[in-house]
Order: structure tokens, then sequence, then C-alpha cells
């Protein structure tokens, strides 16, 4: 059963078709600054709404594609774009997720050769190595037929 309280208004639709092909091209490059993983165009998020709405007014208002997405990098930095450009503030971006990953091999092989080292072979003293002998040899005896 549907909750009509739960419900919310439909989003709204650009008049022009143009318009809105031109939104979604434009929003297909931007990243939905909550959801993060989602481009613009496809968030369901409130703030990618409103962010949708602001690039049909500056299409309205007759900007280029690349005024807008200036204005939205402006807004909020390069990593409002899911492929920022490749410059000195924008390094950790992209080569950041590969330095994590050799940062955390090179970690796990220092923890593994550390823990190789503390490792200790337990020597049994002579006995110890008769005890053994002789369950072994118990053992043996009652498995036989």
């Amino acid at each position: 059963m549907v909750n009509p309280v739960l419900a919310k208004e439909a989003a709204p639709l650009a008049q022009d078709e143009a318009v809105e092909k031109r939104m979604v091209t434009i929003s297909v490059e931007l990243r939905c600054l909550v959801c993060q993983n989602e481009s613009l165009a496809a968030s369901r998020a409130d703030l990618a709404q409103d962010l949708r709405r602001e690039i049909r007014e500056q299409i309205g208002q007759g900007k280029s594609d690349k005024e807008i997405l200036d204005f939205m990098v402006g807004r909020y930095g390069d990593f409002v774009r899911y492929r920022p450009p490749l410059k000195g503030t924008t390094m950790l971006l992209w080569f950041g997720p590969f330095l994590l990953l050799v940062a955390g091999v090179i970690g796990l092989v220092l923890y593994l050769r550390r823990r190789g080292k503390h490792i200790v072979e337990a020597r049994l003293s002579a006995e110890e190595q008769k005890k053994a002998e002789a369950l072994l040899k118990l053992g043996e005896s009652e498995n036989r037929p």
C-alpha cells in the first residue's frame, strides 16, 4: 500500500526537449556531491535536483556548455567533474587510489616479513620427544587389525 504522505512532487522537466537533452549531457559529466558515486544526471538527491535546475536556468540564459561546467567547477571545485583536468591540484584525485594501493601492499609485505622473523620453531626436549614417539607407537598398535 502506498502512503501518500511519503510521496514527493515529480521533478520538473524542461519545457523544451532540446534544453532537457543538453542538461542531461552536461549533468552526466558532473558528480553528485551528495552521492559522490553517481552522476548528477542519475542522482535522486535533492541537491542534484537543485543543480539540474540551475543548469537548465543557465541554458535558458544562453550560456555554453563550457561556461556552465566552469561555473560548477568554480562553485564546487574540480571534484564535481567525473574527469577532472590533470593539474597540480587534482593529482591526488587521479593518483590517490593507486598510491593507497601501493602503500597498502608495502605495509602488508613489511608486516609479513616482521611476523616471519618472530616465528620460532618449537623444539622438543629429549623427554618430550620420547613421549611423542611412545604415543605414536601406541596409536599405531591400536589401529592395526
